[in-house]
């Protein structure tokens, strides 16, 4: 995500409602900047484009998938390459002798 710029990123939501259309041209044509919506002068809502929220999902997906890994290496919830090897091939000539 691309840094915040106070000049241009945070509109307050009336003015956000009033060019809607300018405003979310906007963010599908950036690089990234968050828009930052305020209400009574204080934050309400950040919007960002479809892009960069699939980028931030995909992003935190692989973190999640990192810290389950290292969760499962703590706990022995793991298996050696040989073992998984051994276990496909098990199941593969099994799988043959049907």
């Amino acid at each position: 995500m691309g840094r915040v710029r106070v000049s241009e990123d945070i509109v307050p939501v009336i003015e956000f409602k009033a060019q809607a259309a300018e405003w979310l041209r906007r963010l599908a044509d950036d690089d990234g900047h968050p828009l930052i919506i305020t209400q009574n002068g204080k934050p309400a809502a950040v919007m960002v484009s479809p892009k960069e929220f699939d980028r931030l999902t995909e992003h935190q997906r692989l973190l999640t998938a990192v810290h389950q890994g290292m969760e499962d290496e703590k706990e022995g919830r793991v298996h050696s390459s040989e073992e998984v090897f051994r276990h496909l091939r098990e199941r593969i000539g099994n799988m043959r002798n049907k």
